[in-house]
C-alpha cells in the first residue's frame, strides 16, 4: 500500500476514518474480507463502483452545495491528479469524480480534508447530503437564511452513531421559503422555512415539516408532520425520525427498505407516536443554531434595475455580445435581498465542468464574489454579492469559459444524471438525449430560456438520481423488446414538480414508453402542444391536467409504433453498436462466508465504539453503540440457527421467543426481564452516565455470553456453513 501523506489540517476524525480506508482496501486485496464487509466501508466512504471494471465513483459531500474558491480549486486539482478533470455536479448538490482507481482513494480523500472538505457518508445507508436552497441568504423572499441551520443538520448526523447502518440512505433537504426549491416534497425530512409562534405566544423562526418522500422506482410525495415546528425542535425531531426508521425499517427486501415505505405502514399518526416514544434518548432534546446574518457585512448599495444593467453592457461589450449578454441579465441574475448585490446563475450543461475551467472561475469569485460559492440542485453554480457595475466584467470572463449561457433552471436548462456513462443501474443514455434535446430548442424554441415554469429532467433508470418523477416533463431509460431484437427507449413522466406556493409537490404520471431516438420528437410535440392550445397564463401541469393523462398518451402514441422503427432506433445517443441492456453487477452481489463468525466481529467493532464514546463521555453515542451490540449479536445467534429477521424490532423480538430463556434466565420468583425489554430501554431513559455504563456493562456481558453461546455451538455442531449473503443495488 502506498504510504499517506496526510496534513496537520485533517480531523482526528477524518485521520482514522482514511487510514481505516486504506487498511481495509489492503485486507481486502488479500481476499481476507468478504466484498459485502468491505463494499460497506467504501460506500460509506464516497467510494461507488462504476460500470467500468477496476474504476471507482467519488462523491464528494458537500453541504447545501456550499463551497469556497480554494475548497473548488483543491477539487479540480484532484481530479486530474486521481480522476479525469472533470467535475460532475449532483442533483444533490455533490461533486463526483470518475475513473479513480480503488487504490487512490484514501490520498484524494486526505488531500480534500486538507481543504475541510468530506467524503465521509457521501454513499451507502446513511445520512446523505443534506441539500438547501442555493440562493439561501441572498433570497428576497426567505423568511431567514436556511444556510446555518442545513449546516448544523449535516455536521450532527456526520459520524454520528444512529445513521451509519440503516437499512437505506436517508434525504434531507431544506428549502428557503414557499416556493421549495429544495424539494422538501421528495425527501425523507424535508423542512420549509416560515416564521411562526411558540407556546408563548411569541414569533419565531421554524419550519414547515414533511416526511416521507422519495423518488425510485415507487415514488411517494413526502406528508405533512407539522404545519409549523419551531426552529430549535427541527433537529431533534429528525434524530427522532432517523431513531425510528433505524429501528423499524425494512432490512431484508431492498426495494421496499426506503422510508417512505415505513411511514405507509404504519401511517402517519402511528409513525408519529414512535417518534414521541424515542424522544427521552435523543441526545439533545432542543438544537439552538447560531443563525448569525452573514449578508449584513456587506451592507447597502445603489439598485441598478435589468435596463440598467443592459446599458452597463453597451458600454463596454463588444457589439457582437450585446445579444447574449441582455439574455444572460434577464435569465441569470437577480438582485438579492441586500440592496444593491447580485446573484449570478451559471448553467452547466450536464452538469460538467472541466478542471481548468473550475480554477478560472474560483479567479472570478476571488476577484468579484463572496468567498461562497453554492452547487444547485439543478447541477449548476452560483456566485454570490457581485456589485452591480462588475457585472458586464464578470459576464466577460465568464462567457470566455463557457459559463454565461442564458436560460438557466429554465426548460432549455435539463438536469440528468450520468447514465451509462458511468452508473452500474443505468439502462440508457441520459447524457446523449440530453444534448440532443437542448439542442433542438436552442435552434427551434430560442424564447424557451425566458420559461422557468416547464422543468425537464432526466434518468438513467426507473431509480431517479435525475429526478425524472418530479418535474413537468421526465423520462427515465428504459428498454423496448421488438421481435429478437431491443430498443433503448424514454418511458416520459408528465405532471410532476412544484406545485405552487402553498401547496404539496407533484409525482409525474408514467404516460408512455417510446424508443429513444424518437424523444426530440416527443418534446417538440409536446411544446407545440402547450404553446397552441394552452389559455393565457395557464401552468403546464394544469394544463396537464384539465387535457388528461389519456390526451398525452393519443398525442404521443404514433412514437410508439414499432412498425415504423428505422435502423438507428436500434442505437442509443453516442453510441454506435447495436443497443442491448447492460446493467452493471458491481453494486449487486453476492458472496459465500461465514455469517455467524463475521456478525460477531461487527458486534465487536460496535463495542469497541460504545466504550471509546463511554470513556469521551458522550453518553448517548455510547448508548446508541451498546444497543447496536445488541442487535448485530442477536443476529448472529439467530443466522447461526436459520432463523431470518428483516428489521431491528424483528430481531429482537425473534431473539426473545427462541433464546431468550437461554440468555437471561428469570430466578424463582424473579420479575420476568427479557431481552426485548432491556435492548429497548434506551428509550424509556434519558441518555445520562449512569443509564450509559449500565447499559454497556449489560452489552459486555452479552457479548461474552454470546461467544461462549457460539463456541459451544461449534463444538457440537463441526464447523460453520458457509452462506451466500445477497446485497443489493445502492444509488
Amino acid at each position: 500500500m502506498k504510504n499517506l501523506t496526510i496534513t496537520d489540517n485533517v480531523s482526528e476524525a477524518a485521520k482514522r476514518d482514511i487510514h481505516e480506508l486504506q487498511n481495509k482496501i489492503g485486507v481486502f486485496a488479500t481476499g481476507e474480507v468478504p466484498e459485502e464487509a468491505f463494499r460497506k466501508y467504501r460506500l460509506a466512504r464516497g467510494v461507488y463502483g462504476q460500470r467500468q471494471p477496476g474504476v471507482q465513483m467519488i462523491r464528494i459531500k458537500l453541504p447545501h452545495g456550499r463551497v469556497t474558491a480554494d475548497q473548488l480549486v483543491r477539487i479540480a486539482d484532484s481530479s486530474d491528479k486521481y480522476a479525469t478533470g472533470n467535475l460532475h455536479a449532483t442533483t444533490r448538490q455533490d461533486i463526483q469524480l470518475h475513473f479513480v482507481k480503488l487504490a487512490d482513494s484514501p490520498q484524494l480523500w486526505a488531500d480534500l480534508e486538507d481543504a475541510k472538505v468530506t467524503l465521509r457518508e457521501a454513499c451507502g445507508n446513511t445520512v446523505r447530503n443534506v441539500t438547501g436552497s442555493a440562493h439561501a441568504g441572498i433570497d428576497p423572499e426567505e423568511p431567514f437564511d436556511i444556510t446555518p441551520y442545513a449546516h448544523a443538520i449535516f455536521e450532527y448526523f456526520l459520524r454520528n452513531p444512529i445513521c451509519q447502518e440503516m437499512g437505506r440512505k436517508f434525504k434531507i433537504a431544506v428549502s428557503a421559503s414557499e416556493k421549495d426549491s429544495a424539494f422538501a416534497f421528495m425527501h425523507d425530512v424535508g423542512l420549509i422555512a416560515k416564521w411562526g409562534v411558540n407556546e408563548k405566544g411569541e414569533k419565531v423562526k421554524g419550519f414547515r415539516v414533511l416526511i416521507g418522500g422519495g423518488l425510485g422506482a415507487q415514488p411517494f410525495p413526502a406528508q405533512e408532520a407539522y404545519d409549523f415546528l419551531e426552529d430549535k425542535y427541527a433537529i431533534p425531531f429528525t434524530e427522532a425520525v432517523i431513531r425510528v426508521f433505524d429501528r423499524y425499517g425494512e432490512r431484508t427486501r431492498r426495494h421496499k427498505a426506503r422510508m417512505k415505505f415505513l411511514l405507509n405502514d404504519l401511517g402517519l399518526e402511528g409513525f408519529m407516536e414512535k417518534v414521541r416514544e424515542e424522544w427521552p434518548a435523543l441526545k439533545n432534546k432542543e438544537f439552538i443554531v447560531n443563525a448569525s446574518d452573514e449578508g449584513a457585512a456587506y451592507g447597502i448599495r445603489e439598485s441598478l434595475s435589468k435596463e440598467a444593467i443592459i446599458e452597463l453592457g453597451r458600454n463596454s461589450l463588444d457589439a457582437s455580445q450585446l445579444e447574449q449578454y441582455t439574455q444572460w441579465v434577464k435569465t441569470n441574475v437577480f438582485e438579492q435581498k441586500q440592496q444593491g448585490w447580485y446573484g449570478i446563475n451559471i448553467r452547466l450543461l450536464l452538469g460538467d465542468m472541466h478542471s481548468s475551467t473550475a480554477r478560472q472561475l474560483a479567479d472570478i469569485v476571488r476577484q468579484y464574489a463572496a468567498d461562497d460559492i453554492r452547487v444547485t440542485v439543478n447541477q449548476g453554480y452560483l456566485l454570490r454579492f457581485i456589485k452591480g457595475e462588475d457585472l458586464p466584467a464578470v459576464y466577460e470572463k465568464l462567457n470566455a469559459l463557457g459559463l454565461a449561457d442564458p436560460g438557466f433552471d429554465s426548460t432549455a436548462d435539463i438536469t440528468t444524471c450520468p447514465g451509462t456513462d458511468t452508473c452500474n443501474l443505468a439502462i440508457s443514455s441520459s447524457y446523449g438525449i440530453t444534448r440532443a434535446l437542448e439542442t433542438v430548442m436552442k435552434e427551434e424554441f430560442p424564447d424557451i430560456i425566458y420559461n422557468n415554469d416547464i422543468k425537464i429532467k432526466i434518468s438513467g433508470c426507473m431509480n431517479g438520481c435525475g429526478q425524472h418523477s418530479a418535474c413537468n416533463i421526465g423520462m427515465h431509460g428504459s428498454s423496448i423488446k421488438n421481435g429478437k431484437y431491443v430498443l433503448p427507449a424514454m418511458q416520459f413522466l408528465l405532471g410532476g414538480g412544484f406545485a405552487g406556493v402553498g401547496g404539496d409537490g407533484q409525482i409525474g404520471d408514467k404516460v408512455i414508453k417510446i424508443p429513444t431516438k424518437r424523444g426530440p420528437d416527443a418534446l417538440r410535440l409536446l411544446l407545440t402542444d402547450y404553446d397552441a392550445n394552452a389559455l393565457e397564463g395557464e401552468y403546464f401541469n394544469d394544463y396537464y391536467q384539465r387535457q388528461t393523462k389519456n390526451y398525452f398518451y393519443q398525442l404521443l402514441k404514433p412514437l410508439a409504433d414499432l412498425t415504423t422503427v428505422v435502423e438507428s432506433d436500434y442505437r442509443d445517443w453516442d453510441h454506435d453498436e447495436l443497443f442491448k441492456t447492460e446493467i452493471g453487477v458491481g453494486e449487486c452481489a453476492s458472496v459465500i462466508l461465514d455469517l455467524v463468525a463475521t456478525t460477531i466481529i461487527e458486534a465487536d467493532e460496535k463495542f469497541i465504539l460504545a466504550n471509546e464514546n463511554l470513556e469521551l463521555q458522550v453518553w448517548a453515542d455510547a448508548i446508541y453503540h451498546a444497543y447496536n451490540v445488541f442487535i448485530t449479536g442477536a443476529k448472529a445467534v439467530l443466522i447461526s440457527k436459520g432463523i431470518a429477521a428483516n428489521t431491528q424490532h424483528g430481531i429482537a423480538k425473534d431473539f426473545d421467543e427462541n433464546f431468550g430463556d437461554q440468555f437471561f434466565p428469570v430466578a424463582e420468583g424473579a420479575e420476568q426481564r427479557g431481552f426485548r425489554d432491556l435492548v429497548f430501554s434506551i428509550n424509556k431513559n434519558e441518555p445520562t452516565e449512569e443509564f450509559a455504563r449500565q447499559f454497556i456493562a449489560a452489552a459486555s456481558k452479552f457479548l461474552f455470553d454470546l461467544k461462549t453461546f457460539r463456541e459451544k455451538q461449534l463444538a457440537e455442531e463441526g464447523e460453520p456453513t458457509l452462506q451466500e449473503l445477497s446485497f443489493g443495488q445502492d444509488s
